[in-house]
């Protein structure tokens, strides 16, 4: 039996390491059919909390640091290949005076299109005094939770979770003996040349600052690179690129597909795009003006491209000819080459993410042991990573993380931080949870089919159907829906804008009802036993056009015995984008779609003919999120849901606004595939094998490797 999971789990990693597609139907079909492995030896319960080991590592940061200061050196000058001059904030530890230590560190690099100017006010905030520590415990010690204003917690938290020294400059770690090295990226800042937004020249700008880094004698030429968001796209592009020196990376918010998590999932922009677009082209004025002819030159790159890309944008919103909305040669460029990446790497997300789903696919795309590779997933949004952590049953914050990582990285101390996790999520409606994989590896595949038959759960809703163990209703049903604006008072707005609309609570945050009423909703029936949802998911959809063009946004809520309904995944597709990338899609054990992924090539656009059924295959984003008994799984469908999907104006004309049908056919059934634990009244479509991590053979078990930690 031994020798046979090993087989198994080597033709496995063959598959992944080779390019190989075991997900297409028919590949290793056989292989679904293996007696159940014998079960591994016991291991230690794992802690989400991170237990001893993160106690010592928060005393270790809370403790006075072993240097008094730190020695800020502003506007260092890093020439670049073509000319272009990319301008640091370069801090060392530093005496009492002030003076920097005259000798070599470990360096952690962190490059921002956001002006490093901004990101020093935010410090000296921070560091004032009174304010900054009256800010620390405020965000510590205010919480509305349980109240109308529990979603103004959903923000202030993010100062007492570590976010704010990630974004900043991390004071207590570089007087801990590190050097923090803080470059605005080319043509933002006080840096020349024209912003290259992620591409190939920003890229190599990456590669050749770690280099100019690590040759400097303050650094021991031992590099890390860290940050938020786009400094975390940063540090995911360089360590694809292998540079010498890049030892770790610690990459908070980053992305893996931004085309499919944002720029236009389903073939649909998303209204942050140009919100994000502006904020950066302002910030990049900010007065930075350099004295004498390094002025002029900062001044004349910025006259030359005042607005980066907002024209071209504009246009494809108009047009929809905009290269940025197509997957191609642009996308290749800008996307991590993950597999490559070959140095620890620590990633943090979270499920409302703008970057929904990065998170779990890069950790399932990198080709390093557990430990090397950790995945920590909140519940939370884009500017308010790492709310709550370092409280009662939470992760560590996140700067105690940054800096065990490093630690164990960088200066090769065994802080047991690579034992943490590997897995450590945050699941919705429940509390915190370690596994050694993602998808909980006790899920199973199931299918929930669309029932025209009302649930009794959902009378506000334009439809109230059912999710159930059967397709029923042969011939045909049809259940028309038309576009409607209810959307933008949902947890898809709170996404869209990072997060800040959580303040209004409400239909925000917690509560989808309102925006239900534009909704076609299918739910199942309140579920008897506590129930995991765990992975990607995959709506089919057997739908009818009126017009040459439709828009569909699913999402899939929690529903509480109360009524209320919170959304905990979500996905769309336009019809004309339905082409299926079959190579690259993930399959459940009888060959339908798990996770369908679409070409979005301008060369796989294709026709939308009314009045003729069309199958869509529609992904939602990865979660993991638990149904306590009495609650029930709702899918919702909606004809658009701005601003989170904004199409473009000639999409948009093609719709015609008209209304929308959903077909319920037992011939042609519209269903629902998805992990999950229970019965949700959905029948097992494959008893799912825990995939092997050789050499360690890491089976998990729910029962021995998986603690949960419920709030």
């Amino acid at each position: 039996m031994i020798e046979r999971a090993l087989r198994v789990a080597t033709v496995n990693q063959h598959n992944r390491r080779s390019g190989a597609n075991p997900n297409r139907p028919g590949f290793n079909r056989g292989m679904t059919s293996l007696p159940p492995l014998v079960k591994p030896p016991r291991r230690t319960r794992r802690d989400p909390t991170g237990g001893d080991a993160a106690r010592e590592w928060r005393e270790l940061v809370d403790q006075p640091p072993m240097y008094p200061r730190i020695s800020i050196e502003a506007n260092v000058e890093i020439p670049m290949s073509d000319g272009v001059t990319i301008r640091t904030y370069v801090c060392r530890p530093a005496d009492e005076s002030g003076r920097p230590i005259d000798a070599p560190f470990p360096t952690v690099v962190n490059i921002t299109p956001y002006n490093k100017r901004i990101i020093k006010a935010v410090d000296s905030i921070l560091t004032a005094p009174i304010l900054g520590p009256t800010l620390r415990k405020l965000s510590a010690d205010v919480d509305f939770s349980g109240t109308r204003f529990e979603g103004i917690t959903e923000i202030t938290r993010v100062i007492a979770g570590g976010a704010a020294d990630l974004l900043t400059i991390n004071r207590h770690l570089v007087r801990s003996g590190y050097v923090q090295l803080i470059a605005d990226a080319r043509g933002t800042g006080a840096s020349t040349g024209v912003w290259d937004i992620l591409h190939e020249r920003e890229q190599l700008d990456s590669l050749e600052i770690i280099e100019w880094a690590r040759t400097q004698p303050w650094s021991n030429g031992r590099l890390g690179m860290a940050g938020i968001s786009y400094s975390a796209i940063n540090a995911l592009q360089a360590a694809g690129h292998r540079p010498a020196g890049l030892d770790a990376i610690f990459a908070v918010e980053g992305s893996e597909n931004i085309l499919r998590e944002l720029f236009a999932t389903g073939g649909i922009p998303s209204g942050f795009i140009p919100m994000w677009m502006a904020t950066v082209n302002a910030f990049k004025w900010l007065p930075t003006l350099p004295p004498g002819r390094a002025g002029i030159d900062w001044l004349r790159a910025r006259l030359s491209s005042p607005a980066t890309s907002l024209g071209e944008l504009a246009r494809g919103y108009v047009t929809g000819d905009d290269y940025r909305l197509y997957d191609g040669t642009f996308f290749d460029a800008v996307g991590p080459l993950v597999e490559r990446i070959d140095v620890p790497t620590f990633l943090y997300g979270c499920w409302h993410d703008v970057f929904a789903g990065a998170g779990p696919n890069l950790y399932r795309r990198l080709r390093l042991r557990s430990g090397r590779k950790q995945l920590l997933m909140g519940d939370g949004y884009h500017a308010n990573p790492g709310i709550g952590f370092g409280q009662d049953g939470f992760p560590p914050r996140l700067d105690v993380l940054e800096r065990a990582w490093f630690d164990r990285w960088l200066r090769d101390i065994p802080n047991g931080v690579d034992t943490y996790g590997p897995v450590t999520v945050r699941r919705q409606g429940s509390g915190w949870v370690s596994m050694t994989t993602y998808p909980a590896p006790y899920t199973r595949q199931r299918r929930l089919f669309l029932s025209a038959t009302p649930s009794g759960s959902a009378d506000h809703a334009r439809h109230d159907g059912s999710l159930i163990d059967a397709p029923e209703y042969s011939p045909a049903m049809p259940i028309d829906i038309r576009p409607g604006l209810r959307s933008i008072f949902s947890r898809d707005t709170t996404q869209t804008f990072a997060g800040l609309p959580a303040v209004f609570g409400g239909p925000f945050t917690y509560d989808a009802r309102f925006p239900e009423r534009d909704a076609l909703t299918f739910s199942t029936p309140p579920v008897p036993t506590r129930t995991v949802i765990s992975g990607g998911m995959n709506l089919r959809l057997n739908t009818v056009a009126h017009a040459h063009e439709t828009l569909w946004v699913v999402w899939l809520c929690d529903v509480s015995p109360d009524g209320s309904s919170r959304q905990i995944s979500d996905g769309a597709l336009l019809a004309s984008r339905r082409a299926v990338d079959e190579v690259h899609s993930e399959y459940a054990a009888d060959g339908e779609f798990l996770a369908a992924r679409q070409l979005l090539t301008r060369a796989a656009l294709l026709p939308v003919v009314p009045e003729v059924p069309t199958i869509l295959e529609i992904p939602l984003f990865a979660t993991d999120a638990v149904l306590e008994p009495g609650h029930r799984l709702r899918i919702d469908i909606l004809a658009g849901a701005p601003p989170r999907y904004l199409p473009t104006l000639r999409d948009l004309a093609r719709t015609r606004l008209a209304r929308q049908t959903v077909l319920i056919d037992r011939e042609q059934p519209s269903f629902l595939t998805l992990r999950a634990t229970g019965s949700l009244g959905a029948p097992v479509v494959s008893p799912d094998l825990p995939e092997l991590d050789l050499p360690e053979l890491d089976l998990p078990e729910p029962d021995d490797t998986t603690t949960e930690v419920s709030l």
